[in-house]
């Protein structure tokens, strides 16, 4: 028998001054928590759209709202905006009667099975509105959205299909594929998807920094200088991040770099000839530290303090006591304090500028040194208040100077040049002794930063070479660590020893981070690794890839023992410039040909050292001829020109071609230098935990092996029990 569906009640309307809040419904919530500002123009454009849940109440003709308070405090809002009025407002209701444990049950029924749109539907129905004419603006209104909002739902809606449809079906979360929208470009979407999307370790942020990589964000130093006008007349195109306030990314930095160097070069330029200084160089940072490694700081006095300045400080100084005393004043209100404070303030930052001054350059020096224009975080031009000079600059004292040293332009020694009460040039400082490895053609030091990148470019061309011999990288792999262990437990300064390698932790610590020149073994590195049996690494159960590793040939597995061994080994033993011996040792098994992995560019070697330098190098390589055709040209062009040369490119004599392609600096070669045997040969085995009888028969031959005592008359070699228990009888 089927049961009569019980009837439901019918929609009425009722004013909306004949509605509050029932006690009884379910959602309790901040009123900040229920996105009101949201809700409130959609009602004013729309209206009501559902029925509100209604319970008569007392005086009769009022009802309690048991389901829709947002609805009615969007409504009261308005109200109190004066849009609408709240008694000739009629509310669409549903009255539903009962004890209180019915009409609770109900509110919370009401509530609970509400549905939200998931973000793919919301981006949809986004895409519908506007695809059907509707506006922007309007429809952020209606929906109390802002329109970065809604454009973001429309990025979102035109993500490329592949991450729409993960974030459809719940594969990807909405912080993810925002993350993917951050560029409209679907084609680099797709190759951050193809080489991210299956991996559920990576995250929102990770995705972003992969998308920005090749991109120059809006409020970046650079950008701020030359402005989005002046960028996009160049050529420049933006693409708008619509998910982050970290700015939008200008997808080409090559054109903002181009523009800001012209702007920079322009004002250093006018700059220099403003102020007679022998050169000024732009560069894109807001410090100069690393651009000065070659050069020499100009240590100036400050200016004597004038009558006026020494006045001001006093009088300063009298003035901050006084205010010291005024704020002791309990009866100070808090304004009067903050306007004593902030006088005190500014008289201790002026006191402070004229006691820092800033040194004065003599105008007889200006010839000889030079500055750095910087860029500031905040994209503006600024000079820098340090000098310098490609010439050490030492101030000589009126004492030495009147004892013989006559300012006229001569020195006394090779190379110097007096100038007013200056010396310039000479004898530099003694130098440090440094390997063979870290100086440069000339004998001009490399700077730490190109020593280290070279040494990783030296490391990558042995991890690349290793890759072709697994059982020399096991031998290698295995000695570092038993000797590890064994040195471990006989000397407590085992730590300085370096191997090389980091199998005993993870990946190693170069000793430079970002981008680095693309190298002929770096990418036969990542070839490597694409080539290798990777399907065991796909179950997400670390039994089930073990198992699957033991299922692999002997091939696949030395495989991929030659590659982490690879990429295990260190690009340089510590802090200082200095080879790993053992390094160098395994390169010289392998016969590695140096020259044939690795050519000196412009970007990798030319651009990072000094005109001698190179013009030492072509005397080398070519003599004087060579080098003459050189001298002329500027650096830019010298190193252009040179990378043609060391790759063979150019049209020069055979002999010449042939000493260009041999050559390679010294930081790229593996210097082998086998040490001499040491008397006493360290026995690996001395030190691990090896059981040793304690028996009286026992003895040593000559060369150390424990060895059995012989059978004895006492001691026969083979004889019964019995026959020895007779014999003790």
């Amino acid at each position: 028998m089927v049961r009569a569906s019980r009837r439901l009640p019918v929609i009425d309307s009722v004013k909306l001054n004949k509605l509050r809040l029932s006690p009884i419904n379910v959602r309790k919530v901040s009123e900040d928590r229920l996105r009101l500002d949201e809700l409130t123009p959609d009602v004013e454009a729309r209206g009501i759209l559902q029925n509100m849940l209604v319970t008569p109440a007392k005086p009769k003709g009022t009802f309690e709202v048991l389901d829709g308070g947002r609805r009615w405090r969007a409504l009261m809002r308005l109200v109190e905006a004066g849009t609408i009025v709240a008694a000739d407002y009629d509310v669409p209701v549903r009255v539903i009667t009962g004890d209180i444990a019915h009409l609770s049950e109900t509110s919370f029924a009401a509530t609970y099975h509400q549905l939200p749109l998931t973000p793919a539907e919301e981006c949809r129905a986004y895409e519908h509105f506007i695809g059907k004419g509707a506006d922007i603006d309007g429809v952020a209104k209606r929906f109390g959205k802002t329109r970065r909002f809604v454009e973001g739902r429309l990025r979102l809606a035109s993500l490329a299909e592949p991450i729409f449809d993960a974030l459809a079906s719940g594969a990807i979360t909405l912080d993810i594929a925002k993350a993917y929208a951050s560029t409209e470009s679907h084609d680099k979407q797709l190759d951050v998807w193809s080489t991210y999307g299956q991996n559920s370790y990576v995250n929102a942020d990770s995705i972003r920094r992969v998308i920005a990589n090749d991109a120059l964000k809006s409020n970046e130093p650079i950008a701020l200088l030359i402005g989005e006008d002046r960028y996009a007349a160049a050529g420049g195109r933006v693409d708008r991040d619509l998910f982050s306030e970290g700015g939008d990314r200008w997808i080409d930095p090559e054109i903002a770099k181009g523009v800001a160097a012209e702007m920079m070069e322009a004002e250093a330029k006018r700059i220099g000839e403003e102020s007679g200084l022998a050169w000024i160089r732009p560069i894109a940072s807001s410090y100069a530290y690393n651009h000065a490694q070659d050069l020499y700081r100009v240590m100036l006095d400050p200016p004597e303090l004038t009558d006026e300045q020494a006045a001001r400080l006093e009088a300063i100084e009298a003035r901050r006591s006084e205010l010291e005393e005024l704020m002791q004043d309990e009866a100070l209100d808090e304004d009067q304090f903050k306007a004593l404070d902030s006088e005190d303030d500014a008289l201790m930052a002026e006191a402070e500028a004229i006691e820092n001054r800033l040194p004065v350059l003599p105008d007889e020096l200006k010839p000889h040194v030079g500055a750095f224009l910087l860029l500031t975080p905040q994209g503006e031009m600024r000079l820098d208040t340090q000098f310098f000079s490609e010439q050490p600059i030492q101030r000589i004292d009126d004492e030495a100077q009147g004892e013989g040293e006559e300012d006229d332009g001569e020195g006394g020694e090779e190379g110097e040049r007096l100038a007013g009460g200056f010396r310039i040039g000479g004898a530099d400082k003694e130098a440090p002794s440094l390997p063979e490895e870290a100086v440069g053609p000339g004998g001009k030091p490399l700077s730490a930063r190109l020593y280290d990148e070279l040494a990783m470019q030296r490391r990558d061309i042995l991890a690349a070479s290793l890759l072709a011999e697994p059982a020399l990288a096991l031998d290698y792999a295995l000695f570092t660590m038993i000797d590890a262990r064994s040195q471990s437990t006989r000397h407590t300064g085992y730590h300085s020893v370096h191997y090389g390698s980091t199998l005993r932790a993870g990946a190693p610590q170069d000793p430079i981070s970002g981008d680095m020149p693309v190298t002929r073994a770096r990418q036969y590195l990542a070839e490597a690794h694409d080539g290798l049996d990777a399907a065991w690494t796909e179950p997400a159960d670390i039994v089930e890839r073990f198992e699957a590793f033991r299922a692999l040939g002997d091939d696949a597995k030395a495989a991929w023992l030659a590659y982490i061994v690879a990429v295990s080994l260190e690009a340089k033993g510590g802090f200082k410039a200095e080879q790993i011996p053992l390094q160098n040792r395994l390169a010289s098994i392998l016969e590695i040909d140096v020259a044939a992995w690795w050519r000196p560019t412009a970007e990798n070697f030319f651009d990072r050292v000094n005109k001698g330098t190179i013009l030492t190098l072509l005397n080398d390589v070519g003599g004087g001829s060579l080098t003459a055709r050189h001298a002329t040209l500027k650096k830019g062009e010298i190193a252009a020109s040179c990378e043609k040369l060391f790759a063979g490119e150019s049209i020069v004599e055979p002999d010449v071609k042939e000493a260009a392609l041999a050559w390679v600096p010294n930081a790229m070669r593996f210097l082998d230098r086998v040490p001499e045997q040491a008397e006493e040969p360290f026995d690996a085995l001395g030190d691990l935990d090896v059981a040793e009888s304690d028996g009286a028969d026992d003895s040593e031959t000559d060369d150390g092996d424990a060895v059995t005592a012989a059978p004895t008359a006492s001691a026969p070699a083979e004889a019964d029990e019995d026959e020895l228990a007779a014999a003790e009888a």
